[in-house]
């Protein structure tokens, strides 16, 4: 066995994703229709069925009524179908999501993103003394990197930490968290990085937030989704409702894997996003 296979063998894998549910807060949550072993043998024999009479060319004797006595235990295969967007649970924004430009040309979508990006050290920086609502700002990330004595580089995938993964199931789960803002975003782009996660339902602050600031203003407001809308002018990509960065048990030295699903023309792709901690850690 390799050296690199030895290595993975002492990884610690911390799952950083939430679950894809009905019961969860989101504005249009998904619709799971969950086809039992017994309904699927049902309806598995109802499309054996058509099959059947619609074959020209097999045995004659095939082309009768299939029933559920075709499976064993009158048992077919469980499933699942989904109605959602691609923005439900953890998900990955593509460029694509922010503007039909960036950087003077076309932005990328979700399955144009390139692979090396999804895979790189993490770095968990601690906002959590941030409140909801508050406003990330590069003060704040420089305040979280001295404080686990951390210098960025490329390459690295920064994760947010603002705590509101908590209250994921609970209906203050849009409001509970601090959000990024633009010279913040800027900030950590201009370090090379190219993915930043946020275990919040927005990357932004909370749309009420926003929203009132847009209002209140004396003369026309900051656009809505300022963080948003750094991509653009910059290439990057990040990834909401992440979940649980409070289990890494290093501020850094472990990695991140976040590829997400590859939809054609996507705005985003749903991620089931895993840190590797070496298992001493």
């Amino acid at each position: 066995m390799g050296r690199g296979l030895r290595a993975l063998q002492d990884i610690r894998l911390i799952d950083l994703s939430v679950s894809l549910s009905s019961e969860t807060a989101e504005p249009d949550p998904p619709r799971i229709d969950y086809v039992d072993h017994r309904r699927s043998a049902s309806e598995l024999a109802v499309i054996a069925t058509h099959l059947m009479g619609q074959s020209v060319c097999g045995p004659e004797h095939l082309k009768t009524i299939v029933t559920e006595d075709a499976f064993q235990d009158h048992l077919g295969m469980a499933n699942e179908n989904l109605q959602l967007d691609t923005h439900a649970g953890t998900h990955m924004d593509a460029p694509w999501h922010f503007g039909p430009l960036c950087e003077n040309k076309s932005s990328k979508t979700i399955d144009q993103i390139p692979l090396e990006w999804c895979l790189g050290p993490g770095v968990v920086l601690d906002l959590r003394f941030k409140k909801p609502g508050e406003l990330i700002l590069k003060e704040d990330l420089e305040l979280a990197l001295e404080r686990i004595h951390y210098a960025l580089k490329p390459r690295d995938i920064v994760l947010v930490m603002t705590g509101a993964d908590k209250h994921y199931t609970q209906p203050d789960y849009f409001s509970a968290h601090a959000g990024m803002g633009k010279e913040a975003t800027l900030w950590l782009l201009d370090q090379g990085i190219k993915v930043i996660g946020i275990d919040s339902w927005g990357f932004d602050r909370p749309a009420i937030a926003m929203l009132q600031d847009y209002v209140d203003a004396k003369e026309k407001g900051e656009p809505l989704f300022p963080a948003h809308m750094v991509g653009r002018q910059r290439e990057y990509c990040h990834i909401e409702k992440m979940a649980n960065f409070d289990q890494i048990p290093v501020p850094y030295g472990f990695w991140v894997s976040c590829f997400p699903v590859k939809v054609e023309r996507g705005s985003a792709g749903w991620v089931r996003a895993v840190a590797l901690v070496a298992a001493a850690s």
